[in-house]
């Protein structure tokens, strides 16, 4: 009431000052528009459409090749299996990023269960997902994480078909799979989108929701290029239409009916929809499929260099105007990086023309490409521009661009899931050994150790080297112990002790 008052008053001294001064014989002048204003667009902003009134439309065009995914687990599947990322323990995941891997499509039916798991037999395990059908013949797409430990799997139909399955290939960095369907005929598909989607275009989910097969979902796209620490290459599409377990390898659709994203992940409190799901773009699968249905696997672009981020400060140290780019730790010796030059300290800026704003987006650029493929890397050297054109290797089976060292190399040997180097060598000065890259299902992530840490001694012994530190965990092994004790700095420099579990890399 005070302020309403107050403003009235204001409004009345005002009106009175304009009076008086018009009585005094002082004329009124235009106000001019602000500086900021004028750079404005001069016509009004407006919604350039309504929203659909109806999806029923585009749902009835594309639901006959929308497929439900019922699969028998192999006997050694375990319950944890169904809320990771990859094959790793969910437990093994930070607590602050659980909720991310909170997988759906390993789950069952629902019922008094939470949908967790169908009725086992015989040791065995079943589980239900979501695909699509992209070809005639009979070709279908869903999740890795779906038909990973696979014994069999069968697809139904729209029209109620149950028919066999077999995996064609899968691709665990991408969380992708490509099925065909055994049976003979021609099928009803659906066709990938020839565009990006903007943030906040309308889409349209259909799936397999805790074996409620044939479920329409709507919303829009709300951000694009989510990196939610599920795979080495994410780039996720954010969208907010419902999205639950058994939705998982189900196609996100646009209101031309296209496919724009495979539905693979949810952010939620309780493992139901709060809004937050996240789909592989459409761009990134036609890649992956591509190779799946030719080659039965994927084959990626390898530079051989170990990058990080350009921090505000780092930028500020090479004179950058801005924080982009990927700054250059180590070029691998004989790799296609070190034989085009490149060098420890170069900034890469570009890759065949295209901005790089991180390590990361340089790293999905990289993997993107194949083998063989020539590329032109424009990068900052001692504050003058270069490029450089290297053609490209093949990404190493055991999957990690950048590694310098890494700690789960050698088959039956103790594994930390760690990529390390030298700290001196990396710019991070002192004695100890470098946490390049971490494996989020690898143990040492379950308690918290992060890229940018430093080790500095390992079961009471001083590191300063990879090797040092393989050498340690193969002792205490060796002397019967279940974890080894390090001693890590993080990147703030506050140092503590950390036990981290000792697994063994399978040959």
């Amino acid at each position: 009431m005070t302020l309403t008052v107050r403003r009235r008053a204001l409004a009345s001294v005002a009106a009175a000052a304009i009076v008086a001064g018009g009585a005094a014989g002082f004329g009124l002048t235009p106000p001019t528009t602000p500086a900021y204003a004028q750079a404005l667009p001069q016509t009004p902003i407006t919604a350039p459409q309504h929203p659909p009134g109806s999806f029923a439309d585009v749902v009835d065009k594309v639901k006959p090749g929308v497929v439900a995914v019922k699969v028998k687990l192999n006997a050694d599947a375990s319950d944890d299996d169904d809320d990771t990322p990859g094959s790793g323990n969910l437990q093994q995941v930070p607590p602050q990023l659980r909720e991310f891997f909170k997988r759906f499509g390993q789950g069952g039916q629902g019922g008094q269960n939470g949908g967790r798991g169908m009725p086992q037999q015989r040791g065995e395990r079943g589980a239900v997902g979501s695909g699509f059908i992209i070809s005639g013949d009979g070709y279908v797409v869903t999740n890795n994480h779906v038909v990973d430990k696979a014994k069999t799997v069968q697809v139904t139909l729209d029209d109620s078909r149950t028919l066999d399955a077999k995996v064609i290939g899968k691709d665990p960095k991408t969380d992708l799979a490509l099925l065909k369907i055994t049976e003979g005929g021609t099928y009803p598909y659906v066709q990938f989108g020839k565009g990006a989607p903007r943030v906040g275009d309308w889409v349209v989910a259909i799936g397999n929701p805790f074996g409620l097969g044939g479920t329409v979902t709507a919303g829009i796209v709300s951000a694009r290029g989510r990196d939610i620490g599920a795979g080495p290459y994410d780039d996720f599409l954010q969208i907010d239409a419902p999205i639950n377990k058994g939705n998982s390898g189900g196609p996100t659709f646009n209101v031309n009916g296209e496919v724009v994203g495979v539905n693979t992940a949810i952010a939620s409190p309780s493992g139901g929809s709060v809004g937050l799901a996240f789909a592989i773009p459409a761009e990134t699968v036609q890649a992956v499929v591509d190779q799946l249905r030719t080659d039965g696997k994927v084959v990626r672009g390898y530079l051989g260099v170990q990058v990080q981020p350009v921090t505000k400060d780092i930028a500020d140290g090479l004179g950058l105007d801005k924080a982009k780019g990927a700054l250059v730790d180590h070029a691998e010796t004989g790799t296609p990086a070190a034989k085009a030059g490149l060098k420890s300290g170069d900034v890469i800026e570009s890759v065949n023309g295209t901005p790089v704003n991180d390590a990361r987006e340089l790293s999905r650029k990289i993997a993107g490409l194949k083998p063989g493929t020539a590329v032109k890397l424009a990068y900052l050297r001692n504050g003058k521009n270069d490029v450089a054109t290297v053609e490209l290797g093949t990404l190493p089976t055991d999957g990690k661009v950048a590694s310098r060292s890494d700690d789960d190399a050698t088959s039956g040997q103790p594994r930390l899931g760690l990529s390390l180097a030298p700290a001196g060598d990396v710019g991070l000065g002192g004695d100890g050994v470098a946490v390049m890259d971490v494996d989020p299902s690898g143990p040492a992530a379950a308690k918290g150790i992060e890229t940018g840490d430093v080790i500095l001694d390992v079961a009471g012994t001083s590191v300063s080297k990879p090797s040092d530190v393989q050498a340690q965990i193969k002792a205490a092994q060796a002397n019967g112990r279940k974890a080894v004790l390090m001693r890590v700095k993080s990147a703030k420099g506050q140092t503590r002790f950390v036990a981290v579990a000792l697994t063994t890399k399978e040959g």
